[in-house]
């Protein structure tokens, strides 16, 4: 068996017949099957995924809280995550034993999520224990696999948000000198800056070269940030920034902290993508707004505010790949072959992972 053979036999693909059918056929279908099973099923829809999928969803929100939001329902059987793969896997962490987590395309991953394995992360251990001793405690951004997670929760650390990094990095320096940011270098470096901890105190660990890059001393090294990025959030420049002011003075730029340290340095607010709509919500009338961030968010916004004059930072961005597999054929593929009870693309987390991931959750959920 090769490999394409494999990768079809462990995830079926999308019968044709789907891609050939109209969007408002899709839409009865889709909207027919939620109707018929009632509260048996639970669609969570995260903020990036297209109108086509959204408008479906029984609740919008970032990945924690679309996870928490499934762990609440006690009543669905089926929990459709309409995201990518690492956030079908923290839901499936979080429900319960009789509840069955899908991803309706097995192909929706996450490049950051992917810039940091289980095996370059316990190599990448071994080395920085040999430099520092035991003197560091890592932390990830959900953002990441399970079995992230559940290294970190082995290893007495914790998840982070982009909503409450601040407050999880200032708990990790009470328990260890030194931290490990897993696996967005940018959300590392522009949260411990905020603290006050000066760029010079961070180094950067390169999984591939297996080297850490630093400026200081060793001793005085007090965050180690995985050399890992968003595909989105990393095309956001200096030069876009420059674009803006030159040809729009009075606009406000507002971005997520996944973007790099110059390009929160120079905007006028920086936040997760929960802060980013509800400042836009509370923003008067009027107001002119350069959203850095995701283009199928930063599109919504601009339909939901009329009111105000609002762009994206980068306007030749394209929404996020990995998230926009998951589009309305395979939508209605998957809720079809669940009521049918033929369903495919279940997400499962072994129990020795999900365990010592849930741990992680736990320590950053208790200081929610």
């Amino acid at each position: 068996m090769n490999l394409l053979e494999a990768l079809e036999k462990k995830s079926p693909m999308l019968p044709d017949h789907y891609r050939q059918m109209s969007k408002s056929e899709l839409e009865a279908r889709v909207q027919g099957v939620k109707e018929r099973m009632g509260k048996r099923l639970f669609l969570p829809g995260h903020h990036y995924q297209k109108d086509e999928v959204i408008q479906f969803a029984d609740a919008r929100g970032d990945s924690l809280k679309l996870a928490q939001l499934s762990a609440e329902n006690q009543e669905a059987e089926a929990i459709v995550f309409c995201g990518v793969h690492f956030m079908a896997e923290t839901a499936d962490i979080l429900t319960k034993q009789d509840q069955t987590v899908y991803l309706p395309d097995m192909r929706a991953g996450c490049s950051m999520a992917d810039m940091a394995d289980l095996q370059q992360t316990e190599r990448a251990w071994e080395a920085l224990m040999d430099r520092f001793d035991d003197t560091i405690l890592p932390l990830t951004y959900v953002n990441s696999t399970a079995a992230i997670k559940a290294f970190v929760g082995k290893h007495s650390g914790a998840t982070v948000t982009s909503s409450n990094a601040e407050k999880m990095v200032r708990w990790a320096f009470t328990q260890k000198e030194r931290i490990l940011f897993l696996p967005d270098q940018h959300l590392g470096r522009n949260t411990a800056f905020n603290l006050g901890i000066p760029l010079e105190y961070m180094a950067v660990w390169d999984p591939l070269m297996e080297e850490l890059i630093h400026e200081c001393p060793l001793e005085e090294v007090k965050v180690i940030l995985w050399k890992g990025h968003c595909s989105v959030h990393e095309n956001f420049t200096t030069a876009n920034v420059k674009q803006v002011r030159d040809q729009y003075p009075d606009m406000k730029i507002i971005v997520h902290p996944e973007c790099r340290r110059e390009v929160v340095a120079l905007a006028d607010e920086a936040g997760s993508t929960n802060y980013i709509i509800q400042k836009i919500q509370a923003a008067p009338a009027g107001s002119a707004w350069a959203i850095g961030t995701e283009m199928n968010l930063v599109n919504r916004i601009i339909a939901d505010h009329p009111d105000k004059y609002i762009i994206s930072l980068n306007p030749n961005m394209c929404p996020c790949l990995t998230m926009n597999r998951i589009d309305l054929p395979h939508l209605a593929w998957c809720l079809e072959t669940i009521e049918k009870g033929e369903p495919h693309n279940s997400i499962e987390v072994r129990a020795a992972i999900a365990d010592n991931a849930k741990k992680a959750l736990a320590r950053m959920l208790e200081r929610a």
